[in-house]
């Protein structure tokens, strides 16, 4: 399983970043699918963009869900852009309810996102969500389920800042930052015990 590199989209030409893919289909995390749009809510016209991502990870869903609520790791895999804990808990593992305020360089400028974990079945499903930000919405669903030698995790980001600009630029920026967190958590899980 570590070390498949290949990638196919439905009509079985090689992935490319930019080419529509199948639902369904399965990808690595660096050949995840396109982002789709949701609405808001069901009153709401505006529609906000969903990036889904999937990676497949050699080791039991237990590790991969504990590795995904882990301040320390998530801090360690967003070490390029300068990311630390301003409020809430600074280390350790995240339990439902707990808040942390996060302070970290994206796009050239200093940011602050206060999230909160609002849903948690370990060890197969837990949500952050933005309570304060620079986001209209910003719902972060993880999902850890068995597959063949190992665990599948699933990633569902709904967000929405400014409408101009999400598709075009925060889209892709999301994307790549969380297909890095994901293979930081692969490579953890992975190692030898």
């Amino acid at each position: 399983m570590a070390g498949d590199t290949t990638s196919r989209t439905c009509d079985g030409a090689w992935h490319r970043p930019w080419a529509a893919r199948c639902d369904g289909a399965w990808h690595r995390p660096w050949a995840a699918r396109r982002s789709a749009t949701h609405r808001l809510d069901a009153g709401d016209a505006t529609e906000v963009p969903l990036i889904t991502l999937e990676t497949l990870i050699a080791a039991p869903a237990t590790v991969c869900f504990e590795l995904s609520l882990s301040i320390d790791v998530h801090l360690k895999s967003a070490a390029v852009t300068h990311e630390r804990v301003v409020a809430g808990r600074s280390s350790g593992m995240l339990r439902l309810g707990e808040r942390v305020t996060w302070e970290a360089r994206h796009l050239g400028r200093l940011r602050r996102l206060e999230t909160e974990i609002t849903a948690y079945e370990r060890p197969h499903h837990f949500r952050d969500e933005q309570v304060r930000g620079p986001f209209r919405r910003f719902v972060h669903d993880h999902h850890f389920e068995t597959a063949d030698n190992g665990t599948r995790m699933s990633d569902v980001l709904e967000f929405a800042a400014y409408p101009v600009v999400d598709g075009l630029l925060l889209a892709p920026y999301l994307r790549r930052f969380l297909v890095q967190r994901n293979e930081s958590i692969r490579r953890l899980a992975e190692e030898p015990r």
